[in-house]
């Protein structure tokens, strides 16, 4: 299994501003903008709209507009799910389609049960997870961010 390159981007953006949060030294908030996305991570525009608007949606970011806008995290990093993320941008759909087309052994097939098992699984492992575990570097990652733009 892949994921979307919608749900990495997502992910990225979420690091990103999870990593100015872990900053010990910064009282104010700080607000990224799509242009700060789009050069860190080499990102068009209209991909980092769509993802942060989705994450906005999801009550993960919180967005200003404005002259000095940009967005932030809604959150605390401990209380942002990997799980929950992954599963919003993934989209739940079936991860194995029987159906159209039909398949001619799904009558006597384990298969799509066995899938469908292992996808929970695979979110009840990422649920022991938060944002807060990708931090553990928080200033390293700082440092890369800022310096990769």
């Amino acid at each position: 299994m892949q994921l979307k390159k919608y749900t990495d981007y997502g992910l990225r953006i979420l690091m990103y501003l999870a990593s100015f949060e872990a900053d010990g030294n910064c009282t104010e908030p700080k607000l990224a903008t799509i242009r700060e996305i789009c050069d860190t991570f080499g990102l068009s525009a209209n991909h980092v709209n769509k993802v942060v608007h989705h994450l906005g949606r999801l009550e993960l970011i919180e967005t200003r507009r404005g002259k000095n806008g940009g967005f932030l995290l809604a959150k605390k990093p401990e209380d942002i799910s990997l799980a929950f993320v992954i599963r919003q941008l993934e989209g739940d759909e079936k991860w194995i389609e029987c159906e159209n087309p039909y398949c001619v052994a799904l009558p006597a097939c384990e298969l799509k049960g066995i899938v469908a098992r292992g996808k929970e699984l695979f979110y009840d492992y990422l649920s022991q997870y938060s944002l807060k575990s990708l931090m553990v570097k928080a200033p390293q990652l700082r440092q890369i961010f800022s310096t990769a733009s």
